[in-house]
């Protein structure tokens, strides 16, 4: 899986979070509604521990993520032209403007300005210039858009 420099410093740091701030405090937590006897009826004991559980699977997900990712730096040849780690703004023929970037599945979450590689739009613009145009195939409607601007982070 491809991820920009700046998405892998984030999955870093929230694998670093979960392991060195979440997990403790969560076990915490279990081992003092477990010390307080019956276990049955523990709701602090049962939250917790599914809570710890939770935890555990997306230090597992990530830890496995960080030896599949492979960092995509900025290179002068990706310069005027549309790939990944591009922040790309579009115009279709109504007229509505978006601006987003083309980043790796891992990082499309909690942003609404950033679309998957892998997304429809992404592959309809690929290795596309400035004043280009572009067909985007949705399930229900095709529509044009238009390349207004390219730009990196260098």
């Amino acid at each position: 899986m491809w991820i920009t420099p700046e998405g892998l410093e984030k999955v870093k740091s929230e694998l670093d979070h979960l392991w060195k701030v979440e997990r403790p405090e969560t076990t915490q937590k279990v081992a003092w509604a477990a010390s307080l006897g019956d276990r049955s009826e523990n709701a602090d004991y049962h939250y917790n521990k599914k809570r710890l559980r939770e935890i555990d699977k997306r230090v597992h997900y990530l830890r496995k993520c960080l030896d599949d990712l492979k960092v995509i730096h900025y290179t002068p040849y990706q310069e005027g032209k549309v790939m990944f780690g591009a922040w790309v703004e579009i115009e279709n023929t109504k007229g509505q403007k978006i601006r987003f970037r083309i980043v790796g599945g891992e990082e499309i979450f909690e942003r609404r300005d950033y679309i998957s590689i892998d997304s429809p739009m992404a592959h309809a613009l690929l290795k596309k210039e400035v004043g280009d145009e572009a067909r985007v195939q949705t399930p229900t409607i095709q529509i044009l858009w238009r390349i207004k601007k390219i730009e990196y982070e260098k």
